[in-house]
């Protein structure tokens, strides 16, 4: 029958021996999250122990008590391979690490466990599979030995073995008083030699070196040598030399270099996008929150993750190049006097892209005023400007204009009178439209005015510029080509008059081949000549497109 101390974990079976039941199991996994992962628990009593990665990778086996306190390889920290003694045992850690090996971790011990033992795996790589297997016996009821201590140990070589003489009586052979036998008759020889063979040269390993690195895989070393004992003392103590490899069994030297961890490495983590360029135009800055995690998560200094590795946390961004122009706002409507002489205000500003102030001096070009002097009339009979409530928008989306009315009131110490609006016409008058936008209209199509047409009879042409623009007036194409307003049209189709005007000027032909014509005032004094003119070159009259 079963012991019922066994614990048995998931994929264990048991098998029997005389006196023992051998409990066996295997730990696989595809994927877990990193961090511990409970194997199995193995039972006060248990002995034979074997824990064994089968396949190397770059987990670790970790031990714990059952009160949760660590044995190897605890809290993040990887023990140097070694002896560590705990649970009245001796567990042995081994991590191979020659390049020819394919053997994982391994953790041993002879046993009895005096409590419960918990196996761990530290996981850091895809497809874990470790085998376990300890012995129980059927009947624990025999007390726990002794363990067996490094000191419990002595290697062979010259000793002397010690005989001890006692008084019996002759018969019972019970031992009896010394002073009952015949001190002459006493033995002298009470010591012989015994073990004069040599002592069998053995490794004697060093101390391992500190780990290479602070976090992650490592290196550590130790040295190495082969020794013998050639003699033992009377106190106990030994002398031994060092001898040749050959003598200790060169298969079987102990590895020299081994990987350590003392912790997983922090990582850097990305925790915002770029932010919006510091500048609307010309060359600025972006940002990004870049931060040093911890394996479990936590915020630690950047001191802790590899500086090198350090993702951009600025950049610089080029959002073109910038437009400076002087803009300048309406002219205050109140004057700073009720009465008389006094000032109105407005504000100039310099803009880029006709959104970000720069400083004044920024711009090309004089500086607009910012105040000009008015007048606001007598105090005594003062007339004012009174103006109405703003109407509706006119356009429902976009551009639109919103009107209002006003009047010319007479201020005659309180007592108002509306009257002609003439009358007001030395003082300022407020503004009876404004423009208004309801909400964006989107893309739409913008055009220029009509140029001149290019001849004022018998038909020319005049031209515009259309283009589609966003609400931000950006150039787009996703205007409706459909209802793409005409650039260019027909004009002045009327036949020409017949010429009954004469130049009043004799110098007509130099204002023709200066291209003058094109003003009022030199095709009226000069209108056989520019007449004549226009029929000849018809382009003469042709103005320059007006841009947006």
């Amino acid at each position: 029958m079963k012991s019922n101390r066994c614990t048995r974990s998931e994929g264990a079976h048991y098998t029997y021996q005389p006196g023992y039941e051998v409990v066996k199991g295997n730990f696989s996994r595809t994927f877990l999250r990193v961090g511990y992962h409970k194997i199995a628990e193995v039972p006060a009593g248990a002995c034979n122990i074997s824990i064994q990665e089968t396949i190397k990778s770059r987990n670790y086996l970790a031990l714990q008590m059952k009160n949760g306190m660590s044995i190897i390889n605890g809290n993040w920290v990887i023990d140097r391979p070694g002896v560590f003694t705990a649970l009245g045992t001796q567990l042995m850690y081994k991590r191979p690490n020659e390049i020819r090996s394919r053997s994982g971790e391994s953790i041993t011990a002879p046993g009895p466990l005096t409590e419960d033992l918990h196996v761990y795996l530290i996981y850091q790589q895809p497809g874990p599979s470790v085998y376990y297997e300890y012995t129980l016996p059927l009947k624990n009821i025999y007390p726990s030995p002794e363990p067996v201590t490094q000191t419990d140990k002595l290697p062979l070589g010259e000793r002397r073995r010690q005989t001890l003489w006692e008084c019996v009586e002759k018969e019972s052979l019970v031992t009896v008083p010394a002073d009952l036998c015949d001190t002459a008759l006493e033995p002298t020889n009470r010591e012989e030699d015994c073990n004069l063979q040599s002592c069998p040269a053995y490794w004697d390993m060093g101390e391992w070196s500190d780990c290479s690195r602070k976090c992650g895989p490592g290196h550590q070393r130790r040295q190495v040598i082969c020794r013998q004992v050639t003699h033992v003392h009377a106190n106990g103590t030994e002398t031994a030399v060092t001898v040749a490899q050959g003598l200790c069994g060169s298969t079987d030297m102990p590895v020299t270099e081994s990987t350590c961890q003392l912790k997983i490495c922090s990582q850097w983590e990305i925790r915002s996008e770029w932010s919006p360029c510091s500048v609307p135009c010309g060359v600025g800055q972006r940002s990004r929150e870049v931060v040093c995690i911890s394996n479990q998560g936590e915020v630690e200094p950047d001191e802790e993750c590899n500086m090198n590795l350090k993702p951009d946390t600025f950049q610089n961004c080029d959002m073109g190049a910038c437009a400076r122009s002087w803009f300048t706002s309406f002219w205050s409507q109140q004057c700073t006097a009720e009465c008389g002489t006094g000032n109105r205000t407005r504000t100039a500003i310099c803009l880029m892209d006709h959104v970000t102030d720069l400083p004044l001096g920024s711009c090309e070009g004089e500086r607009p005023s910012e105040v000009m002097s008015c007048d606001s009339g007598p105090c005594q009979q003062r007339l004012e400007w009174y103006t109405g409530p703003w109407g509706q928008c006119s356009a429902e989306c976009g551009n639109g204009t919103q009107t209002r009315s006003i009047a010319c009131i007479l201020n005659n110490n309180g007592h108002m009178e509306v009257v002609e609006q003439f009358k007001c016409s030395s003082l300022p008058q407020p503004i009876t439209a404004q423009p208004c936008r309801l909400k964006p209209c989107g893309v739409q199509w913008y055009v220029t005015e009509w140029s001149t047409c290019s001849r004022s009879c018998n038909g020319g042409y005049r031209v515009r510029e259309v283009r589609c623009l966003t609400d931000n007036i950006a150039p787009s194409d996703k205007c409706d080509s459909g209802v793409t307003p005409e650039n260019r049209e027909e004009c002045n189709k009327q036949a020409c008059l017949a010429e009954i005007s004469n130049d009043q000027y004799h110098s007509c032909t130099v204002v023709v081949q200066a291209r003058l014509c094109i003003y009022p005032y030199y095709r009226s004094v000069c209108c056989a000549s520019c007449s004549r003119s226009q029929k000849t070159y018809p382009n003469t009259f042709q103005m320059n497109r007006v841009r947006r």
